[in-house]
């Protein structure tokens, strides 16, 4: 072998080396993989890539062992490359949500309504059986930075709204019915997530944004942090 070939060799070895991301060869955790899993869920939402690449996929992100592995599954989607906050993930934290609803909103052959400035619970029942439920959160005081509405749409018809400065994410489905949840990504990693989940049967569940509408206290919240912390400063 001539020195020339061998000192190309060693030089693609080199580039080789200095090209692979920091970190690659670190451990994947069950968040990373998570975040991926979510990326991949929306690239389906998104139609940029089959329901059998999604599998294939998702199957590959469960079996990787350190991050580099996790990141080959992406790096061909818009997602892997995206500046700014990491978008908010598809399931609620483990324990976080509790099991009993703090509202139920039931509406059997007639209609019913919560809206205008109310605290918002962690979970939200909705249940529109043969008649109409509206769930409107865009002038909503949120206290958690998670919220569930679960809703059942038989014969009926969920129809939520949040404000345009939370996460919203969907988890249902539809049978014979339609189940349609506008995704939605807040700037803000503070910001409230709400996730709809459920079941349209021979109705309909729909969530979206009230455009114009914001989540006000986010704001105050951090006001009251900063003022907390410098009162503290201050004392001492």
């Amino acid at each position: 072998m001539s020195r020339s070939i061998v000192f190309g060799y060693a030089a693609a070895v080199d580039l080789q080396k200095q090209t692979v991301p920091a970190g690659s060869e670190l451990r994947a955790s069950d968040a990373e993989r998570d975040r991926i899993a979510d990326i991949l869920h929306d690239a389906l939402a998104e139609g940029r890539i089959t329901a059998d690449e999604h599998a294939e996929r998702v199957d590959g992100v469960l079996r990787a062992k350190t991050v580099g592995e996790l990141e080959v599954f992406i790096r061909d989607l818009p997602a892997a490359h995206r500046q700014g906050p990491a978008p908010a993930p598809y399931r609620p934290t483990a324990g976080a949500i509790p099991m009993d609803p703090d509202d139920n909103v039931v509406a059997i052959f007639s209609g019913a309504v919560r809206k205008g400035r109310r605290r918002a619970g962690r979970r939200i029942h909705a249940y529109a059986i043969f008649g109409s439920v509206e769930i409107d959160l865009s002038e909503a005081l949120f206290d958690h930075q998670q919220v569930v509405i679960k809703s059942f749409a038989v014969f009926g018809s969920v129809d939520i709204r949040v404000p345009e400065n939370v996460s919203l994410r969907g988890m249902g489905g539809g049978v014979l019915g339609s189940f349609e949840v506008d995704t939605l990504d807040s700037g803000d990693p503070e910001a409230p997530v709400v996730y709809v989940d459920g079941w349209a049967v021979l109705g309909s569940v729909e969530a979206r944004p009230r455009r114009g509408k914001f989540v006000a206290d986010i704001l105050d919240r951090v006001q009251r942090k900063v003022d907390k912390s410098l009162r503290k400063h201050l004392d001492h």
